[in-house]
């Protein structure tokens, strides 16, 4: 038998999510496939549910986190700013760090969680 510790992080911002698992998903495939259909596509969830959380995380970042073209022989798109992948990169490595920590925690009370007397 093992235990785990299972956790979830966000970053809020004034009471309200910032930052989450599937924010960062969402720009992480915005990334890859510089499209925001293409990535709500690739994530399962209705274009309108991928616009309300991109335009979220632009109207509480300090910059913008995606910026969109339009027109064009090959359509328009969407791509991430400097200042997006740089939060990205933020979140990712905030999130590692609280999982290192917790495996730490867990290995830390192994012996008292694991007693059977």
């Amino acid at each position: 038998m093992s235990f785990v510790i299972k956790s979830r992080v966000w970053i809020e911002r004034d009471n309200k999510v910032f930052l989450g698992e599937g924010r960062i998903r969402l720009l992480k495939s915005i990334e890859r496939t510089e499209s925001l259909s293409k990535s709500a596509k690739e994530l399962k969830m209705s274009y309108k549910k991928a616009w309300n959380l991109i335009d979220s995380v632009n109207k509480n970042a300090k910059k913008p986190v995606v910026e969109k073209s339009t027109g064009g022989s090959g359509g328009g798109g969407t791509v991430l700013t400097t200042y997006g992948k740089d939060l990205v990169r933020v979140f990712d490595s905030i999130n590692e760090n609280c999982w290192k920590h917790l495996d730490k925690q867990i290995e830390k009370y192994k012996v008292i969680l694991e007693n059977k007397e």
